[in-house]
């Protein structure tokens, strides 16, 4: 296992209220009810208010962080904060990370950058965020993960509507013994992007089979990659949280590495969050019990990203 000092602290979610129910609409879309349940695995989308913007997504789950952590949390001595994103407020311009500063009072020693990923971009940006703090001297950060792909889906379009749900969270990232941050295994097929893509409208265009067909070959690999790296086994793994980019995927890759699927995802009442999904995930599960974790978030690039914490 590599040696770090990094690990996940906490994590503050939120998820907004408002849901679309799957259930409603799969005879307006002429959408079997089984194939729903058992291929697709979501039976409604989170969805935010129209008026929100991904830098009030990033504070209502900074509040939840602030809940959870109380007068542990000191913003005043974070020395960077990243925001995952790719679809920032306004039009990109100052970058979503420098608002969320603004917005918060952090102190000008806190440093402040986006990462435009998608489904890979939560695990890929604790490689980014490990990195930035070794390379500083820093000893905290904030990783926001905040992505309203509502902006951009369709709500007529079966392939995209049915799966994505608005969500962001807030990971503190801190010297510790939860969950230490070990090896990562990343890579990008770069040929396959067009795969998941907005159109000249600005409206998200995915090609299911080829999402699908990229996350059967590789994701597989990966974890098996992420393991060797880490010196580890399947047996070692208390948890295994995959990217929920459909039931049919996740089965699919389970099968692959011969690991029992989720009876359902764990996101089937609020829909596939992009970067957001891993994390909330890890909000959800027991560090103590699951003390060894593989992660893994795959999708837009088409690209992957697996790593393993340790507590």
């Amino acid at each position: 296992m590599e040696n770090n000092a990094f690990s996940i602290q906490e994590i503050g979610t939120y998820v907004p209220p408002t849901r679309v129910s799957n259930m409603d609409r799969i005879a307006a879309f002429d959408y079997p009810e089984d194939a729903l349940r058992d291929k697709i695995g979501i039976l409604a989308t989170a969805r935010k208010a129209p008026d929100m913007q991904c830098s009030d997504l990033c504070l209502n789950a900074w509040q939840d962080l602030v809940t959870k952590l109380g007068d542990r949390l000191d913003p005043q001595n974070l020395d960077l904060i990243v925001v995952v994103t790719q679809h920032p407020d306004g039009f990109g311009l100052p970058h979503t990370s420098a608002i969320v500063h603004g917005k918060l009072g952090l102190p000008k020693s806190c440093f402040a950058f986006d990462i435009s990923l998608g489904c890979s971009g939560f695990v890929a940006a604790l490689a980014t965020v490990k990195g930035y703090l070794s390379a500083t001297g820093g000893r905290r950060a904030v990783l926001f993960t905040a992505d309203p792909y509502s902006a951009s889906v369709s709500e007529e379009d079966k392939n995209t509507a049915m799966i994505f749900g608005d969500a962001a969270t807030a990971t503190l990232i801190e010297p510790g013994p939860s969950w230490k941050i070990g090896a990562f295994d990343m890579g990008t097929d770069g040929k396959t992007a067009s795969a998941l893509q907005r159109d000249s409208a600005g409206i998200l265009r995915m090609n299911g089979r080829a999402v699908f067909n990229f996350c059967a070959l590789n994701v597989p690999k990966s974890i098996d990659a992420t393991l060797e790296k880490n010196g580890l086994t399947k047996t070692d793994i208390d948890a295994f949280l995959l990217h929920p980019g459909s039931k049919y995927i996740v089965d699919t890759i389970c099968a692959r590495i011969n690991i029992t699927p989720p009876a359902a995802l764990p996101c089937q009442h609020y829909g596939n969050a992009i970067s957001s999904s891993v994390p909330l995930m890890l909000a959800d599960t027991d560090r103590r019990v699951a003390k060894t974790v593989l992660i893994s978030g795959f999708g837009v690039g088409l690209g992957w990203a697996s790593c393993i914490l340790t507590s």
